[in-house]
């Protein structure tokens, strides 16, 4: 009878501190502005998961971000880069003040790294690269060959940078399917 018990207790030990583990994982992989951001991947065809792993590598969901080189919000867009977006989706009333707002930030870079993929016909992989590195950059190493567009070679990318934000964003990725039902937020 004693063995019950201890077994009782031990599981539900072990039953609690998967509970807290859980828990503590959402702080460390939270999603904030929840509804823009599944309204912005829907808008543009993108994995929630995907866009939340995004945000968190580049901004950590601070909308005021901006980086040294100057990219700016949620979605780390470069000026340039979001005016270019506005004007490809004739956002006619558009302007750099409205970038760090949450709701026209992730709009503006769900349909930025849309048009990623399409670019590099339906390679999510290639596109999230080319998010940080420049669509012209990743495309001389696939023409070159320095890289062959896949996670499985993706210590064949040149520049570290990029190297790494494609292993955060997948590894980030990953966690996020795991910890939210994005579902739920519909």
């Amino acid at each position: 009878m004693r063995h019950l018990r201890v077994a009782a207790t031990v599981g539900l030990l072990l039953a609690l501190l998967g509970v807290v583990t859980f828990v503590g994982m959402r702080e460390v992989y939270p999603v904030r502005y929840r509804r823009d951001l599944l309204a912005a991947a829907r808008e543009h065809g993108l994995e929630p998961a995907l866009v939340a792993a995004v945000v968190r590598e580049e901004s950590r969901f601070r909308p005021g971000a901006i980086s040294p080189k100057g990219a700016v919000g949620l979605m780390q867009l470069m000026p340039s880069t979001a005016q270019w977006v506005a004007q490809a989706r004739e956002m006619e009333d558009f302007d750099l003040t409205q970038l760090p707002d949450p709701a026209t930030n992730l709009r503006m870079g769900c349909w930025y790294l849309s048009h990623l993929i399409d670019v590099f016909g339906g390679s999510e992989i290639m596109a999230i690269a080319a998010y940080n590195g420049g669509v012209s950059r990743v495309s001389g190493w696939l023409q070159t060959g320095a890289w062959a567009g896949t996670i499985d070679d993706l210590e064949m990318i040149p520049t570290a940078e990029t190297r790494e934000f494609l292993r955060r964003v997948e590894a980030s990725r990953r966690i996020y399917r795991m910890l939210y039902r994005w579902s739920e937020w519909e």
